[in-house]
Parts: structure tokens; sequence; C-alpha cells
């Protein structure tokens, strides 16, 4: 397919815009790119022939990065093409791609000039040859072509969660160990990692290493060896541990538990008990103790409090007994 740099030549006020574009790219990519986009095109044989950064993120009312980030994506779609110069300008051409039967080929090249900080920007997430290597690596462990979108994700790990490298690379790698190649999975992965503020791989690894202790603690709380945890288990002792926040003396707790109450391991029992606990506010086994001695004390005081209960009236203690003179009987046997 050839490319075909577009400029307007049937009028100075219309932007001509190829129907491939809304086809195959518009349809694609996030509305704020897709501003951006335009925007470009509709400057591209403006008299001055200039734009900057600065400025089309107060026509837009955009970030300077956000606008950074567009431009790099539709770099990626090889719809857009720059240079970094020294002097921190980027030559920028837009050129929606044309069927293979275009023809016509023309050029312009509006000037953007971003601040000295944005051109780093772009040379750090995009161009550096350490970013490349990594989104071949990560080819590599998911076994596949990385589409724009993966290649989105990846950059907003580096971008907005500050990922380095390294531990981009880890979180890759050990997502796929466990069994997961989806871009969504790996995604969640990271923001639990953000989240709980990890930062190196050495704390990426610190932290997947106790969550894995807890994994097996829970299995060997209810018996079961020489195994890992299904993924339905997993879901559960993720919940216990990061949505109810308990710690694993609390979970193995539970699981005891339902091995003393029904004698077999369930997942779905401890889960009853933990949630309960939960909306109790356990925080600590002494807070489990004191939910256990207010419970038998309840349970004493209904027990005080309960009427004894009366038999209830049947057949045989409806019948009228009978009294009998024993005295008189006799006398009455001897006489005969």
């Amino acid at each position: 397919m050839k490319k075909l740099t577009l400029t307007n030549h049937i009028q100075s006020d219309t932007t001509v815009l190829k129907n491939e574009f809304i086809d195959k790219y518009m349809t694609k990519a996030n509305g704020e790119y897709v501003k951006v986009y335009l925007l470009l095109l509709r400057h591209l044989n403006a008299p001055s022939g200039t734009l900057t950064i600065s400025k089309i993120a107060d026509i837009l009312d955009h970030t300077e990065k956000d606008v950074i980030r567009a431009l790099n994506y539709w770099k990626r779609q090889g719809l857009l093409e720059y240079e970094n110069q020294p002097d921190a300008k980027a030559q920028t051409k837009a050129h929606p791609q044309a069927k293979p039967q275009a023809q016509t080929k023309s050029s312009a090249s509006p000037e953007t000039k971003p601040p000295a900080s944005d051109v780093s920007d772009i040379r750090q997430y995009k161009s550096r040859k350490e970013f490349k290597e990594l989104l071949f690596v990560a080819e590599q462990y998911l076994g596949k072509t990385l589409s724009g979108t993966d290649v989105d994700t990846i950059t907003y790990f580096s971008d907005t969660l500050h990922m380095s490298t390294d531990l981009i690379e880890y979180l890759i790698e050990y997502c796929v160990e466990n069994g997961h190649k989806s871009m969504h999975y790996i995604q969640k992965v990271a923001l639990s990692w953000h989240e709980r503020r990890i930062t190196t791989v050495d704390e990426a690894k610190a932290g997947t290493l106790t969550y894995n202790r807890n994994c097996y603690s829970v299995l060997n709380a209810f018996g079961i060896k020489g195994r890992a945890p299904a993924a339905s288990e997993l879901t559960y002792i993720k919940r216990w541990n990061e949505e109810y926040g308990f710690s694993l003396d609390i979970i193995v707790e539970a699981c005891s538990r339902t091995m003393n109450s029904i004698h077999q391991p369930s997942f779905d029992y401890a889960e009853s008990i933990l949630r309960n606990w939960s909306e109790k506010k356990v925080r600590r086994i002494e807070d489990i103790k004191a939910l256990d001695a207010g419970f038998h004390k309840e349970k004493e005081r209904k027990k005080k409090q309960t009427p004894k209960s009366i038999p209830s009236k049947t057949k045989f203690n409806n019948f009228e007994g009978r009294s009998y003179d024993m005295n008189e009987l006799e006398r009455k046997l001897i006489q005969q």
C-alpha cells in the first residue's frame, strides 16, 4: 500500500480526509487522538505552517503530554512522521494512507516545536533503544506481535504508572509464568502493584513471594497437597487479601474452622466466614476471640430465657386415670 501525504487542492477553507482513515483508523483510535490528528490536517497548509505542542494543547484543552501521546500513537500507525531536531524542533508530516491505486503524492510539513522537556519525553518513551527492546521481549513472552493497543498499554505502564523498563519486563514475565497472557490481566496486576507502591523488581518479587506463600498456606490449611491453586481459588485468596484486607493468620483461621465444621475443604464456606468477619470489622485474632466470647454469651442468655417445653397431649396422656381402693378389693375377694 502506498502512502499519500495529503494537502488541500480544492479550497483553502476545506480539510480533506480520506475515507480510509475513517473506516480503518478512526474507529480504533482514542477520540482525543483523532482531535489532534484532525487539527494537524487543519493547519497543514496554514500560512505560518507552524504549530507548537503547547498551542495544540491550548486549542484542544489537553495537557502537553496528552498531545505527545497522540503524536506517538499516530506515528506508530504509520500516519504521522516527525523527527527530533537538535534545536528541539520536530518536523511533522500527516499522511492518511491511500488505496494502492492512488497516484497523487504531495507533501507539507508543519513544524511543531515542543519544549525541551517534551522532546525528552518522546525520546524516553518511543525512540530509546531500551523501550524497543522491551517491546521485543514482550512479544517473545506473549508469543505474538503486539497490537497498537498492546503498545499503548505498555506505554501507559511507563508514562502514567512510572514503572521502569525492568519492572515492566518482570511484570509481563510474572503474568505469563502464571498462565496469563491477556494484556487486560497484565494491566490489572500493574495497577495492583502501583497501588501497593511497588517500584522495583526486588519489591515486586518480595510481594509475589508473599502472595504465593499465602496461597500455599491456604491449601495446606485445607489439607490440599501436591498442586497449585486453581484460578477460582486464586480469586478467593486475592479477595481475602486485597478486598477484605485480612492477614494470613486470619485467613488460615477461617480455613481451619471450615474443616472443623464441615470436615472438607470449601472456599465458599471460608468465604462466608471471612465476609462475616469483614462486616464485623475484624482485623486481628483478638477481634475473633472477642466475637466468639460474645456469641457464646448471647447463646447462654437465650438458653436461660427459653421456657421449659410442656409436652403436647396425645391419646395416651388424654386418658383419665382410675383410682382403686385396694383394701376393699381384697375384702371382696376373701368373701367370694
